[in-house]
């Protein structure tokens, strides 16, 4: 059976043989290529990378637009956070410590107090309620934190009782999010404090 999208040899033979005039090879240029009929098409703007500036930025220029970068970016990630933070899982946990006031956000000033306060120049009473102070917040952290990652367990387990999210990993966020002041908190806080979760 013939191919039916197959040209015949003598087509070919035909169409690289055509008659030209020796008055039009006299008109062209020594380096002309023939039409095919047909206009060469334009390369799609849309997809391409849009070109650089005209001229080399300078220095301050160079330093003005880096600096904006790093400024979108950094609002960006307090707006969104990272890949450590997705999923709906570390929305609830995020929402839990929001939505509470942790001893956790007085713990670094109290261990600066504490630090100030246990210097061997201080007074021994000032020294011993530095130390009473340390342990004071430290078991207020613990059981701060205790309290924190038993009420995200039980939310996670009546909401999302398919999770796959390891819950160690779960809680050890909470507790780092709970130490951290509310201002400096990425992704900022989505609850005020009160709210129920």
């Amino acid at each position: 059976m013939p191919s039916l999208f197959r040209r015949k040899s003598t087509d070919l033979v035909d169409e690289a043989v055509t008659s030209v005039s020796p008055e039009e090879t006299a008109d062209r240029p020594r380096g002309y290529t023939p039409a095919k009929g047909r206009e060469t098409p334009k390369r799609p703007t849309a997809g391409r990378r849009p070109a650089g500036p005209s001229r080399p930025l300078t220095k301050e220029e160079e330093r003005e637009r880096r600096r904006q970068l790093r400024a979108e970016a950094a609002s960006e990630f307090r707006r969104e956070g990272g890949p450590r933070d997705r999923g709906p899982e570390r929305l609830l946990a995020r929402n839990v410590v929001d939505s509470r006031r942790t001893v956790g956000t007085w713990f670094f000033g109290g261990a600066l107090i504490v630090l100030i306060g246990s210097n061997a120049a201080m007074p021994p009473l000032v020294r011993l309620i530095s130390n009473l102070l340390w342990g004071a917040l430290a078991l207020g952290v613990v059981i701060d934190s205790v309290l924190i990652c038993r009420k995200i367990g039980k939310l996670v387990r009546e909401r999302f009782p398919k999770t796959d999210q390891r819950m160690g990993s779960l809680y050890l966020y909470a507790v780092m999010r709970s130490i951290t002041f509310r201002r400096m908190r990425a992704p900022a806080p989505q609850v005020n404090l009160g709210d129920k979760v």
